[in-house]
């Protein structure tokens, strides 16, 4: 079936079909890393780590792209005020970003390229776009001469006025044009800097994603993709210089951006200081649970976070979950896992997560009521497919009830008391088996009695 993607720079929807079908390429634009990263960062990755699964079922190769920002003001001023080289800073939160994407479930890129890695390329772009009138040199900076490129504004929909006064932009003695943004920038000693024909200096942000991206992905790449923040005006930016760098070929064929994540009804950002880092969240939450919470909403909507809605994630992954435990007797053998055809036409559909939630819910009630063997495996299989597309039902089910989250869980401790209450109940001792219930339950431990013996899970929330 078609896969069908909103396009941010044409505003409609469109059947995707990639400039190389044997080649698909997908950028996402990845974090700055000078501090840990908090749940609104989250979304975009866990939303296109979807993407990249769905483009996989349907082409031979999918190259994803994801960069890391290594050089930056904000890393600059981390550095400084550490006293340490930013590498220093860099690598300690490359690290936990990487493991907090990793405790979200979301795969790593197939390539990570790293800005400073790319100075060469970046110098290049440079020196490309002032030979051909696209950019100027100035004290030390180079900007790109905005005025020069007549489609500039045609992502953000707004004409060249209203987005410099929209972007706060620098006014320096040294711009030709109020509007003009910098490629270039002289860096003072006690900063980090590299060599160039306009002296020591680094670069711009925007042109980072630009040089990485054709870099490691080619001039003209299928998707481009990052949060509705970006849009404008790093992403404009990007179009700009990418643009007039390849003499005119377009840089991006798909725009995609995934809508802010709120608190209470705020952006959340560092600076509000509403911030809720992932880091803190997965040791007090199950991590599915939050992804569950991610993909709840359409992407390119704004999704309100709250500890509401990590409880409902968690009650509605236990009736799964009870479900694969309740199934747990069917070997799938060597059956290959389908993805069932409704679940993945509602991913076909510009990524709607919440149809596809839908549907696996109704997966799960027919699980429920499978009756023959047979049935019950194609239930089975039909579940866990649909699970893995979405990042989903990737624990065992009785893995996922023991999660212990910040409650300390002596697991020895509990089984004894279970056999205790075994032995209790076997000798009719009935209110020292309710004593015992008593005990667990003051552990944070819940138990069930059923047909297949007593199970016991953690209390979450």
């Amino acid at each position: 079936m078609p896969i069908s993607l909103y396009n941010s720079l044409t505003r409609r929807s469109e059947i995707f079909a990639p400039l190389d079908p044997q080649r698909v390429t997908m950028y996402v634009c990845g974090p700055t890393v000078y501090n840990y990263v908090h749940i609104g960062n989250a979304r975009g990755p866990v939303v296109f780590d979807v993407l990249a699964r769905l483009l996989r079922r349907h082409y031979p190769q999918v190259i994803y792209a994801r960069n890391i920002t290594d050089v930056e003001d904000k890393i600059n001023a981390a550095a400084k005020q550490e006293g340490v080289p930013i590498s220093t800073i860099t690598d300690r939160y490359t690290k936990a970003y990487h493991a907090d994407m990793a405790g979200l479930g979301v795969a790593p890129p197939d390539i990570e390229p790293h800005a400073t890695a790319h100075i060469g390329e970046i110098i290049a772009m440079n020196e490309a776009l002032i030979a051909n009138g696209h950019a100027y040199a100035a004290e030390g900076h180079v900007l790109f001469r905005v005025d020069s490129f007549p489609a500039y504004g045609a992502l953000s929909g707004r004409d060249t006025e209203e987005l410099i006064a929209g972007a706060r932009v620098e006014v320096a003695p040294y711009k030709n044009n109020p509007g003009d943004f910098v490629l270039w920038k002289p860096s003072t000693p006690d900063l980090p800097g590299w060599d160039s024909p306009w002296g020591r200096g680094r670069p711009g942000w925007h042109i980072e994603c630009s040089a990485m991206c054709s870099a490691q992905l080619g001039e003209t790449i299928d998707i481009h993709a990052g949060g509705v923040d970006l849009l404008f005006p790093h992403h404009e930016n990007e179009i700009a210089q990418s643009t007039c760098a390849h003499g005119g070929k377009t840089f991006a064929r798909w725009w995609m951006h995934n809508g802010m994540l709120t608190f209470d009804g705020r952006k959340m950002s560092k600076s509000l200081g509403n911030v809720l880092l992932i880091q803190e969240l997965l040791k007090q939450h199950p991590a599915e649970a939050l992804r569950l919470v991610l993909l709840r909403g359409h992407y390119r909507q704004p999704l309100d976070w709250s500890d509401s809605a990590i409880t409902q994630a968690v009650s509605t992954l236990d009736g799964w979950y009870r479900v694969l435990r309740d199934l747990a007797e069917i070997d799938m053998g060597d059956l290959t896992v389908p993805v069932p055809e409704r679940v993945e036409a509602a991913l076909c559909d510009d990524l709607n997560t919440p149809q596809a939630l839908a549907e696996l819910s109704q997966l799960a009630d027919a699980a429920r009521q499978a009756g023959s063997t047979e049935a019950r495996r194609e239930a089975k299989a039909a579940l866990l497919g649909a699970g893995a597309l979405l990042g989903l039902l990737q624990e065992h089910p009785e893995a996922w009830f023991k999660q212990v989250g910040t409650i300390d869980i002596d697991e020895t401790r509990v089984e004894a008391l279970l056999n205790e209450r075994r032995n209790a109940r076997a000798a009719r001792d009935f209110k020292r088996a309710d004593e015992i219930r008593d005990e667990l339950t003051a552990l944070g431990v819940i138990i069930e009695d059923g047909a297949q013996g007593t199970r016991w899970s953690v209390a979450k929330g």
